[in-house]
């Protein structure tokens, strides 16, 4: 996985599956943690909306997150990273009937 000590200035839009919805995040940091299965991601990145029209799924997501210094997902639910150029804007969006995610564990121990 990706170090957070790669580049400071380094953006990373991550994508993974939560409560049967695909959200899109940018960060700047993510490594894969010491919990194991999991990755972790900090210091988000949010657009400072100049417009008048807001996303709301971006609104839900920065209310979500903001209390938030860094955040553990399951390696099963992360659909994408991607270290992009510029940050986009963050969404929830809800999965196609095709798409489901694997609830079952990476590693189970033999009897």
């Amino acid at each position: 996985m990706v170090s957070s000590m790669a580049t400071s200035q380094a953006i990373y839009k991550v994508q993974f599956i939560s409560s049967g919805q695909r959200y899109e995040v940018y960060v700047r940091e993510l490594q894969t943690s010491q919990i194991f299965g999991f990755i972790e991601i900090a210091d988000f990145v949010w657009d400072n909306h100049t417009e008048i029209v807001l996303d709301p799924s971006h609104e839900k997501l920065k209310d979500e997150f903001a209390k938030v210094k860094r955040t553990y997902i399951p390696m099963h639910n992360v659909l994408r990273i991607d270290q992009v150029e510029k940050q986009g804007s963050a969404k929830i969006s809800q999965l196609s009937d095709k798409v489901t995610a694997l609830h079952s564990p990476i590693y189970t121990p033999k009897k």
